[in-house]
């Protein structure tokens, strides 16, 4: 199943940004095969300021691994 297919994804774009207000998404669930690309938008995320939020999870779908992991961008009042 598509991004387009999927309700609530099709307002944002992979880095992120609510399309419709400019704005980047304070949560995010990142999910995909469980391979070095996963890890790569991981570590994306993490560089652009989310944190890593509860556990990751996996999965399988039709005979795959798919893995997910949410992250969130922490309140400046969160660093004090």
């Amino acid at each position: 199943m598509t991004d387009e297919n999927r309700p609530g994804l099709t307002d944002r774009d992979d880095a992120g940004e609510n399309r419709n207000t400019g704005r980047r998404l304070r949560y995010r669930l990142l999910t995909g095969p469980d391979d070095a690309s996963f890890c790569a938008r991981v570590s994306q995320a993490l560089e652009e300021g989310y944190v890593l939020y509860g556990s990751p999870a996996i999965a399988m779908d039709q005979g795959r691994i798919v893995v997910a992991q949410a992250v969130i961008l922490k309140d400046k009042e969160d660093d004090v």
